[in-house]
């Protein structure tokens, strides 16, 4: 096993959230045999919750199934919610997963589409589908982008002038060529006076 994969396995168990897993598993009457990579595959699973096909819980991975492929896009997919668990600090995870689920909700109708931990574990190794943004979100969101845009353009058609005589500043002739030179904070650090333009 690679050196991260064990530094997961070690994590997670230190965390707790491995043996949360076990005990989920158990109380779902799921078999637990060792997997790849350092992960225990939990087949088998009863419980109504949590709805998934498959779900992960430290380093272990249970399923409604009676087997789970380690080479599978969903056994890839869970694995990198093991990960996410070392990272998140265990069981820390679940209340965290669930507000991102939430707000995929809010933001799609669909608890997966944007929620952050299944986008980072992959949204198609995992079943899910990317989903547009609701209508009404999407519509406040272009109004935004439109109102950002509109603010941009007036300055982006000011800095269009700046070859004018009238902007180009103060010892500038307009059109004059910008070469690349010690900036200010440069000059100002050794004491000189020179222009980054010459």
């Amino acid at each position: 096993m690679r050196p991260p994969l064990r530094v997961r396995q070690a994590v997670n168990l230190a965390n707790g959230s491995t043996l949360a897993g076990l005990g989920v598993a158990a109380l779902g009457g799921a078999a637990v045999a060792r997997g790849a990579d350092g992960l225990f595959a939990g087949t088998g699973y009863r419980l109504p919750v949590p709805p998934a096909p498959a779900f992960c819980l430290g380093n272990v991975i249970v399923t409604r199934g009676d087997a789970l492929d380690p080479g599978s896009p969903l056994f890839r997919h869970e694995a990198r919610h093991a990960t996410q668990f070392a990272w998140c600090g265990g069981v820390v995870m679940v209340p965290l997963y669930l507000a991102a689920a939430g707000v995929s909700w809010v933001l799609t109708g669909d608890f997966g589409a944007r929620n952050v931990f299944e986008r980072l574990a992959g949204l198609a190794d995992g079943g899910y589908a990317d989903k547009p943004l609701r209508p009404a979100i999407r519509r406040a969101a272009e109004r935004l982008r439109v109102g950002r845009g509109v603010r941009g353009g007036r300055l982006s058609g000011l800095s269009g002038l700046s070859g004018l005589s009238g902007l180009s500043g103060p010892g500038r002739t307009a059109g004059a060529r910008v070469r690349p030179g010690p900036g200010r904070a440069s000059a100002a650090r050794d004491g000189s006076t020179a222009s980054p333009c010459r």
